[in-house]
Formats: C-alpha cells, structure tokens, sequence
C-alpha cells in the first residue's frame, strides 16, 4: 500500500499524510488527523524509509487468504500440517467475502513480512492487489482464481462426472442435479454431469438442472420421472431429503440422492444420503507443498492432485423402482397384545389364575406386516392408532424393524386398541378385541395414503377396521395392478361390493361358517365366496391344514409337523408367507406349502410376532425337508 492510495482513500493531499505518519502534524485538523491514522492502522501501512530499512531475511510465516474460512477447516489443518513439518507456521485470514476486508488483510499480511502467502482470490478485481506482494517478493500460490492465473484446484468436474455415472450404474436414468448459485465448484460439476449424461448417451434437458428448491418445486415436479439426484453440496443434500420426507417420500425407496461432502461438521444427519468426501485435507497438504516447492526452490515440483474418490454409504443408494422387487401393502388392524398363558380357557363363571403374561406389538395389520418384514420384503402397513403410551411402543417397533409407517396416523379421539388373548397348555386361545382407534379407520384415510399404492405387488386387508376403508383400499390396490388378499376378521357378513375386489379370500373354517350358513361342506361355502367374486378361496383348518378352491380346482392340504403352544397367529404367519411366495414367483401350489409351514413355526412359540419365523429360519428348515418347494 502506497501513501499515494491511503491520500486517496483518506480524501487528503499526500502531504497531509506524510505530515501525519511522519509527527509533524501540529497544523493537522485532529479530525482529519484521527480519519488518516485509522486508515493507515486498518490497511498496515508502514512508510517506504522503514521498509528499506527492514530486513531480508526469512519468517518462516505463511499466509492464508480465503474469501471465507466456513466449511474450510479440513483444508486448513491440511496446510498447518504440511507447514509444521517444514518448519513454518500459518498465519489465517477470514475475507467473509468483503473486498474491502480483503485488501486489509492483504496489507497486513505485508507488514508482516511473510515468506508466501496461499490466496483465493474473492474476484478478478481482488488480482490488482497482487502488487503489494510481489513488491515484497512474497511468493503467492493461487487456488481457485480467475482464469488469468495460473491456480490450483480441485476438479469439480469429476466429481459430477463420477457422482453421475454412479446413479447410472445403480440403473438410474433420469437424474436431477441440484446446484448452489453462487458457488464456483458448481459451473465444473455442472459440467461434468452433462459430459456423463453424453458419454452415457443419456439426452440432456435444462429441466434437469435445479437451483431452487421449495414446496412448490416439489408439488410441480414429483411426477417428473427424476428417480435420482446429485448434489453439488451437501446441505441441499439434506434440504432435498428433508422436503422429499415431508411428501412421505423415502431415501432410497423412493429416490437415491449423492451429494459432494465438505467437512463433517453436520452433526445427525440421520445418515442416510452417501457422497464423496471432498479430499480437503489432502488438497490443502498439495498447496502448501507447491508454496514450499517455490520458497525453498526444490528441483522437482510437486506432481498433479490427483485424488482417489471414495463413496460413503453406499448402501443407501438403490435402484429405480422399476428395477426393484414390488413392496407389500398391509391395511388392518393394530393392537398392543396382552397375553395370558392359562392351564384351560376358563368357562362361565370361573376364576383362572395365572402369573404368566406377555406384552407385544399385535393386530391382524400389524402381524402380517411383521410376517412379511421377517421374510425380507418391503413393507408398507396402513392404520390407526391412539396418542397414547402404547402408540409410541407401537411406532418404536415399526422404525427399528424398518416397516414404513406413513400410512399409521393417530386418532385425537380414541387409544390404541387392545388384544386381550387367554392362550391353553395346546395353543388353543380365546381373543377379545378392544377395537380403540382401529374402528376410526375411515376411506378418507385411505385416500390420503393413495401414493403408498404405488408399486404393491400384494396388498393384505383384515376386517378388524371398518369395512368402507377396506373396500377404498382394495379399488386403489386393483388401480396400481396389486393383487389382493382378505381376511375376514370379526365379520358376520360378506358382499360381492368387496369380493370381487378381491383375489385370494383366506376365511378360517369358524369363519367360513359364520359367512356361510346355509351350505354345508367346505366346497359348497368356497364355491359361494367364488360366486360373490372372490377369484380364489382358501380356508384354513386350524391341526387340519386347509383347503384350496379356484373355479378349476378343489384341493386338501395336510398341515406339517409341528407341536402346538400358541395357535394365535397362525393365520397372520400363513397369510403373510403365501403373499411373499407369490411375489416371488411362487406357483399358487408352492406358496401354500411354504406357507402352513410358516403357520406351523408360529404355533410352535409363544405369542405372535415373536413367533413368526425369519427368512432364513423358514428357508433353513425347507431346505431339509422339503427341498423341492425352494427349486
């Protein structure tokens, strides 16, 4: 800085200010006076005779210049690393994107003598201060500056070429990519992201591009067919997971984000979105290494940043829908399940006395939708609950065994519903239903949870919720191509308005008696269910197996080998396993074999959805002995 530019800066003649620095200021305004001192302090001025009079020799101090120091932490320790073991200490300078700031830090750093200095330059304005330096022959290595230097940098473009093909190699096709404006990494990513997409001979649309994100952006562009996005920073990573969470949306299910990663300082981010780590640390190590290469003149220069991209998470990434397996919808009911284990079902009048008692998570919805999270498919399950105790242990189990719960709403009127069940020494049981919320299941409900419908390969219904919800759920069900599975729980009476909504109809034979009164054997009462449009009967039949009727076959299924303790969640283990095997690829045949040998473990163990066997127990115990069903 030069007195020429602090007159200029102070409104005053040069000789004002010679007089000023120099104590001959007696005729000096002190106004004016005060105005040139605080200039001069605030950009270091130090007059050319002290200058001369300054030595040569080396600080060993380096400086560093940044337009802002926020998020540039890893890139500072890795400077202050490479500096300590060569000797140096580093001097930071925060710009807080303030030009004027920047040019009194530039003059600070040249009182200071310092041997180089590492600068970002804020602008291509900001290079016209480069002077004060090289006057002082203060070595500058330049990172991320205009184009008219020569600078390093880290290359933004591979990192959206890479972040690109990895959606691509996850079979993603249409593809977001979400840039910040006002960033100079995201012009390079940007540009890496088309070079992918035309590498790939995938077409590119400025539609894809996204900038600003808000509700509006996500009401008028969810039916866009985006099934991924890439990120150039990870906070609009987060902002994107956050307003996709809000629509009821799920992180990989429905869509995959990748996002670039600075330093890890966003605490819980739930940890769910990968990214690749920007190598801060390293590249910081890399300046400072190439400001040493000039200060101490080495023969070789310091090679290219070449970095190694690593991928964080990548269990989070997933493919379209379209390439995925077709989840399960369950809608029924949900209960917290009180069960007495007693010698006999007591009888009018009699007092039982017993000391053991289980507490679980219960409800035909909720069973069948732990059945099939148990055999390793995705689940959606569909219902009501209270705003009570027993609510939040209902949502707890529903998070930490990863069945999507969107669809479980709470009733402002009514408590979770109670299953009080009296199970006898050879698992036969009596249940009274507290029905609680259940019974406030309305189709408004339903209707609300429309997009849960989407991509359902099965959708499992019980009448322990009102008929009128279940009736919704099996139109919307049919109109995104589910097939439909029903159980008539505590129903005194059956219409064709829902059976011909219904493919398989799975009544116990109490049931099938209940709906059926005036037939008499079990063929008669399937053929009735068949007339009312069910497109296929299965009755269970308790230690008798069941029975299979289609309009073009009549079939008998001994039950396996399995010692009764509580028959209660036989039905939930049979009807959840028969829809997995179905989805599967299962012959209608081979899913009901499999499935009473999952209805078999359930009556083998105590209560319900402890019972349920898991994907590999069951297909463990087929393989030895009945190898044929897994061919």
């Amino acid at each position: 800085m030069t007195i020429k530019e602090i007159a200029k800066l102070a409104g005053v003649s040069i000789s004002t200010v010679s007089k000023i620095v120099n104590n001959k200021d007696e005729n000096i305004n002190p106004k004016t006076r005060e105005r040139v001192l605080a200039i001069v302090k605030e950009y270091h001025y130090t007059p050319y005779g002290i200058v001369k009079q300054n030595s040569n020799a080396k600080t060993f101090m380096i400086g560093v210049l940044l337009p802002d120091i926020y998020r540039k932490y890893t890139l500072l320790h890795g400077i202050q690393a490479m500096a300590q073991a060569n000797g140096y200490c580093v001097l930071v300078y925060d710009c807080k994107k303030n030009e004027d700031l920047e040019l009194k830090h530039i003059t600070s750093l040249c009182s200071l003598k310092i041997d180089g200095v590492i600068w970002q330059p804020l602008s291509e304005n900001s290079l016209q201060y480069a002077k004060y330096f090289e006057e002082l022959d203060i070595a500058i290595c330049y990172h991320h500056a205009p184009s008219t230097v020569f600078c390093h940098q880290l290359n933004y473009e591979t990192f959206g070429y890479e972040a690109t093909k990895t959606l691509l190699e996850y079979k993603h096709q249409k593809i977001g990519c979400y840039y910040q404006k006002d960033s100079f990494r995201s012009l390079p990513f940007i540009q890496g992201f088309k070079k992918c997409l035309f590498d790939h001979q995938i077409p590119y649309q400025d539609s894809m591009l996204i900038d600003t994100l808000d509700n509006s952006y996500i009401f008028n562009h969810l039916d866009h067919p985006f099934t991924g996005f890439i990120c150039s920073h990870y906070h609009l990573a987060l902002q994107l997971a956050e307003n996709l969470s809000q629509q009821k949306y799920h992180i990989p299910n429905d869509f995959s984000i990748l996002s670039l990663r600075e330093d890890d300082i966003y605490g819980d981010d739930l940890g769910k979105i990968p990214y690749f780590s920007i190598p801060f640390f390293q590249f910081g190590q890399h300046l400072c290494e190439h400001l040493l290469h000039i200060l101490q003149k080495t023969e070789t220069a310091p090679t290219d940043f070449l970095p190694k991209l690593v991928l964080e998470r990548k269990e989070f990434l997933d493919s379209p829908l379209l390439f995925k397996q077709k989840k399960l919808v369950v809608v029924g009911s949900i209960n917290i399940d009180i069960t007495l284990n007693v010698p006999s079902l007591p009888q009018s009048g009699e007092t039982m006395i017993t000391d053991r008692f289980s507490t679980t998570p219960g409800g035909k919805g909720m069973n069948q939708a732990a059945g099939a999270m148990k055999l390793g498919t995705e689940v959606a399950l569909i219902g009501k609950v209270g705003t009570d105790h027993e609510a939040s242990i209902i949502y707890d189990y529903l998070l930490n065994n990863h069945i999507v719960y969107d669809g479980v709403t709470r009733s402002f009127h009514e408590d979770t519903g109670k299953a009080f069940i009296q199970v006898q020494n050879d698992g036969d049981s009596t249940i009274t239903i507290l029905t609680g919320a259940n019974k406030s299941l309305t189709p408004d409900d339903i209707l609300q949870q429309e997009r849960i419908f989407h991509h359902t390969g099965y959708c499992l219904l019980q009448t322990e919720v009102p008929v009128n919800a279940i009736l919704l759920a099996s139109q919307l069900a049919r109109k995104y191509g589910a097939k439909t599975i029903l159980k008539p729980a505590g129903l005194s009476e059956i219409t064709s308005d829902l059976l011909k909504h219904i493919d398989i109809f799975v009544p116990n034979a109490t049931e099938a008696d209940l709906l059926c009164k005036r037939k008499n054997t079990l063929e008669e009462k399937a053929n009735y269910f068949l007339s009312l449009g069910a497109k296929i009967v299965i009755i269970t039949l308790g230690k008798h197996g069941c029975y299979l009727k289609t309009p073009s076959l009549s079939k008998k299924y001994a039950p396996p080998n399995f010692s009764p303790v509580d028959c209660t969640g036989a039905s939930d283990a049979f009807i959840a396993t028969l829809a997995v095997y179905l989805q599967r690829g299962k012959s209608l045949d081979t899913a009901i074999k499999i499935a009473s040998v999952a209805a078999g473990f359930c009556i083998s163990r105590q209560g319900v959805i402890p019972a349920l066997p898991d994907q590999n127990t069951l297909e463990s115990h087929l393989k030895n002995f009945y190898p044929e069903l897994l061919n």
